[in-house]
Formats: structure tokens, C-alpha cells, sequence
């Protein structure tokens, strides 16, 4: 059985789609004219063989740069972007342990003490003024014949 050789074989629109665009994008890196491009683009879609097709890519690089491609770019990104956002979290961690250490464990009973007089003493402060402790000074003890208390305004 006899194999063709791969320069004799037909070329389908699919390959020669991938040839133009090929040329484009060595276009857009500059390694080709405008004008060089027109050429080779009205050769690629007359072209029928495989050998006709590689002539006109011939003294192009054969891979794609990896340079400024976005999938290459996405390839490293996203770890990229993971390694800086924990490395940020952990000096953020252990920049506050430090702080901890060398001030907290010494002066963390001051921060107690301030949070209950706070709660505690703000409470008795709001209502000091609202809720007389002793009598008025114009009141008498007694104020009338029985012996009653006068009464008192506790709102």
C-alpha cells in the first residue's frame, strides 16, 4: 500500500483558515509587511496542497510567542495572584502577634478594666440624674399629719 506524501495531499478550508491565521498573527507581531500579508492570503486561499501551504509559512517561526498571549497569562495569574494575597494575610497575622507579645500580655488587664468601667460606669453615670438618692432639700421628712413620705418623681 502506497502513502502520499503529506506535501501532495489535499488541503481543507479548515487548514487553510489556521494557515491565515497564522499570518495575521505573525502580522500583528511584525514579523510581516501589510503588504506581504495581502500577498499571502490571496496565495493561501488559491492554495490546494499541503506544500503549497507550508511554502508560505516556511520562514516563520513554527510556535506561537508566549510573550503576551492571555492564556498564558491566565496560566499564571491566578496562582499568582493567591501566593500575594496570602503572603499578605500572613505578615498582617504576624505583625499583630508581635504587637501582641510585646505590648498585649503586659497591658491586656488595662484594656479589662477600661471595657467594665465603660459598661458599668456609664450605666450608673446615665442614671444618677434621673433617680435622686436622697431627699430634696426643699422637702420636709414628713410632710404631712400622718406621717406619710412625700412622693417622689422616680421617671
Amino acid at each position: 500500500m502506497w502513502v502520499a506524501r503529506r506535501t501532495t495531499l489535499r488541503a481543507s478550508d479548515a487548514d487553510r483558515e489556521a494557515v491565515a491565521e497564522r499570518l495575521r498573527h505573525a502580522c500583528a507581531e511584525g514579523r510581516l509587511l501589510a503588504e506581504e500579508l495581502e500577498d499571502r492570503l490571496g496565495a493561501v486561499f488559491s492554495a490546494r496542497t499541503y506544500g503549497e501551504l507550508d511554502a508560505l509559512v516556511s520562514d516563520l517561526p513554527v510556535g506561537r510567542s508566549t510573550g503576551g498571549s492571555p492564556a498564558h497569562l491566565r496560566a499564571w495569574a491566578l496562582p499568582a495572584l493567591a501566593l500575594a494575597i496570602t503572603l499578605a494575610v500572613l505578615m498582617v497575622i504576624v505583625v499583630l502577634a508581635v504587637v501582641f507579645f510585646l505590648t498585649g500580655i503586659f497591658a491586656i488587664w488595662v484594656v479589662w478594666l477600661g471595657v467594665g468601667w465603660w459598661a458599668y460606669g456609664r450605666r450608673r453615670r446615665m442614671h444618677a440624674g434621673r433617680y435622686p438618692r436622697s431627699i430634696p432639700p426643699t422637702a420636709n421628712w414628713r410632710d404631712d399629719a400622718r406621717g406619710t413620705f412625700p412622693p417622689r418623681l422616680w421617671l
